[in-house]
């Protein structure tokens, strides 16, 4: 059964950036199970993997477009600390939960200088090209719920 939408996905990998250095990688041993064309994987990734069988390894580059977006300096701002009220200790590489007019937004501190923060909205990964090495593990229909719920159920998923 080949990869396409509406399908439990499971794949083994690893993903590094452009010096080699590991960024990520599922777990020893137990696959990272999605829903195939629900958004659960960055555009890229589960473009290549599209239309692969189970068994197959392949390795895919992710330009930051089709990953998590180009490097946006508008959503880097400096707030005074009292800005921040609420979080008793604020230190370097925080992640706070911020309600924006898009929505909620994570964001991190990246400096700390004085009495200013600075808080960046972008996603650690912006602007950043993706290099997986991944193995598709197996590939099976997904059921009624998972796909009313738009995500995996049981080993490797959400609810266990």
């Amino acid at each position: 059964m080949s990869i396409s939408r509406d399908q439990v996905v499971s794949i083994h990998y690893t993903l590094t950036d452009d010096a080699g250095e590991v960024i990520d990688a599922s777990t020893a041993g137990e696959p990272f199970a999605y829903l195939h064309g629900h958004g659960n994987l960055i555009p890229g990734l589960e473009r290549e993997l599209t239309g692969r069988n189970a068994g197959e390894r392949l390795q895919v580059k992710v330009s930051p477009a089709d990953g998590y977006g180009e490097y946006d300096g508008k959503l880097v701002q400096r707030v005074p600390r009292r800005a921040l009220q609420g979080v008793p200790e604020v230190k370097l590489g925080m992640r706070l939960q911020a309600h924006t007019a898009e929505g909620p937004r994570t964001l991190t501190v990246t400096h700390l200088a004085g009495d200013m923060v600075t808080l960046d909205g972008n996603h650690p990964l912006a602007g950043r090209t993706l290099n997986f090495a991944v193995e598709i593990a197996a590939v099976r229909a997904a059921t009624g719920e998972e796909l009313a719920h738009g995500h995996v159920h049981g080993a490797g998923g959400h609810h266990h």
